[in-house]
């Protein structure tokens, strides 16, 4: 049995929502606002850190890039009837990991603005990417509730 289409159409606009915030600023830092702050974006910061750490960089991927896709891939699969029901519970487990990247953000926030001469502001692609992780969460959950009522 098939997904209800507006649970469907939700979850596989995450597929492009995704991508667009992973190259939407979410970070405006510089070291003192009248020199203007340089916008970061996920895309960008993974550059940075596959120069510097490719051990952390590769986590932050996992956790940034991988994660939400292949949750989102998962229920799409899931929602039209190709992937069973008991895969439910990884797909959880993705999303939760899709949640670290979010607190790796705000971690780097804290830590910058306690550096002094540091400014960093939100942009709106942390927004984005937030609500797009917290979106997939809710079609998690509404995909138990239609699975609950499947037979």
């Amino acid at each position: 049995m098939r997904a209800p289409l507006p649970l469907l159409v939700t979850n596989l606009s995450l597929l492009v929502v995704f991508p667009v915030s992973w190259f939407a600023p979410v970070l405006k830092a510089g070291l003192v606002t009248w020199f203007g702050l340089g916008e970061i974006s996920i895309i960008s910061s993974l550059q940075t850190l596959w120069e510097s750490d490719p051990a952390f960089a590769l986590l932050v991927t996992f956790l940034a890039l991988f994660a939400p896709m292949a949750k989102t891939a998962g229920l799409a699969l899931l929602h039209v009837g190709w992937l069973d029901r008991r895969a439910l519970p990884a797909l959880h487990l993705l999303g939760r990991l899709a949640m670290a990247d979010m607190f790796l953000i705000a971690l780097y926030v804290v830590v910058m603005k306690d550096a002094g001469r540091v400014t960093v502001e939100t942009a709106w692609g942390l927004w984005l990417f937030s609500g797009a992780v917290l979106l997939s969460i809710l079609v998690a959950h509404a995909t138990e509730g239609w699975l609950e009522k499947t037979p």
